[in-house]
């Protein structure tokens, strides 16, 4: 345990690094610079990240200790958050005290520590909306909802931005030490992603856990040219993807189970813009009524009837509860300069929209 006057140093620190400007980073930059993975490249990625990550991660760990109206007094969040402060804390102590990175050897252990790094916020997503989902119970339960309550979900917008980005720089780093890369691959960044095979693939998913959770799934259909291939994040389009299947998958099942009904397939269709390359995942699972349109991209809105309960065992991937899928999924969209638009017709179905913005000098959002 860290005595006071080392902690208060840390805390001092965190004030200081926490008021500079991070630096905004576009794929374009981050495919060019990789495609030359040397150990030069390498040794000026881990100078960069030395400095740039402890930044970004001290931001967030004081916007920690001072969450909105309050939040930070709620026992029902101040645990979790508590937790994910002091994940942040060790990283920035880990990062900032780190010696400076002048050749092969301190550039390898530099990787292998903020490898770690990104491990240790794993559970950050979870661990926050165990705090939210114990705070939405308790405004049930007493039936109030402080004015300025729209600061809680900016702040997790931010907050899970930022996370984004900062996994992002860690793992496309990171990833540049693969040896042997599958063609057309710079890190984490696929040069000639095929959204088709990644729909695929999230389907299949997806639809697994709903043969779990109810013992059948409706079936997905899935259009578009399966040649056409674009450059993007095959992970960040995953998580999009089974998300918003798995949405789909829920309300078409829980709407014709108890039904004589055919049930309709999901249905999934890849554009080719010039600007964007849209996805479009379409269901008839009777839709979102209007009134709850405004409330889907926010962190304590769920359609499930009956979500999980956080505090209980984790068994993997549930079809719905935490209400921060569609919020988080947004997100990445957003990362790079895209969007996710959901679009519903009450007693038919919803069409979520997933527009990819092609990769070029947009740099990445830095909340």
């Amino acid at each position: 345990m860290a005595s006071e006057p080392v902690a208060r140093a840390v805390a001092e620190e965190v004030v200081r690094w926490g008021s500079m400007k991070p630096t905004g980073v576009s794929l374009r930059y981050m495919m060019e610079f990789g495609s030359s993975p040397t150990q030069r490249n390498l040794l000026l990625s881990a100078q960069f990240l030395h400095k740039e990550l402890p930044i970004r991660i001290a931001r967030r760990a004081l916007e920690l200790d001072s969450l909105p109206f309050g939040l930070s007094n709620k026992p029902a969040i101040l645990k979790s958050a508590k937790n994910v402060r002091d994940w942040y804390l060790d990283s920035f102590r880990d990062i900032r005290y780190f010696p400076e990175v002048r050749n092969q050897s301190d550039e390898l252990a530099f990787t292998q520590m903020i490898k770690m790094v990104k491990v240790r916020h794993n559970n950050v997503v979870p661990t926050m909306a165990l705090g939210v989902q114990q705070l939405k119970n308790q405004l049930c339960r007493t039936r109030k909802v402080p004015s300025g309550f729209d600061e809680i979900h900016e702040f997790l917008d931010r907050f899970y931005l930022s996370r984004i980005g900062i996994r992002m720089l860690i793992g496309q780093h990171v990833a540049l030490h693969d040896p042997e890369p599958e063609p057309g691959v710079i890190g984490l960044i696929n040069t000639r992603l095929s959204p088709i095979q990644v729909a695929q693939a999230a389907s299949e998913d997806a639809r697994a856990i709903c043969l779990r959770t109810y013992g059948s799934a409706p079936d997905i259909n899935i259009y578009g040219d399966p040649t056409f291939t674009f450059p993007y994040v095959a992970s960040h389009l995953y998580l999009m993807l089974f998300e918003l299947v798995k949405n789909s998958l829920r309300a078409v099942q829980e709407r014709y189970m108890n039904s004589d009904k055919d049930v309709p397939p999901v249905r999934i269709i890849v554009a080719d813009g010039e600007e964007d390359v849209t996805i479009k995942v379409s269901d008839e699972g009777g839709g979102i009524p209007r009134s709850g349109l405004p409330k889907i991209f926010t962190h304590l809105y769920s359609t499930a009837k009956n979500p999980p309960d956080l505090d209980g065992p984790n068994e993997g991937a549930t079809m719905a509860g935490y209400g921060f899928g569609l919020p988080i999924s947004r997100l990445y969209a957003r990362y790079f300069g895209g969007d996710l638009q959901i679009i519903s017709m009450e007693g038919y179905g919803t069409d979520a929209y997933l527009h990819l913005s092609r990769l070029g000098d947009s740099e990445e959002p830095l909340p």
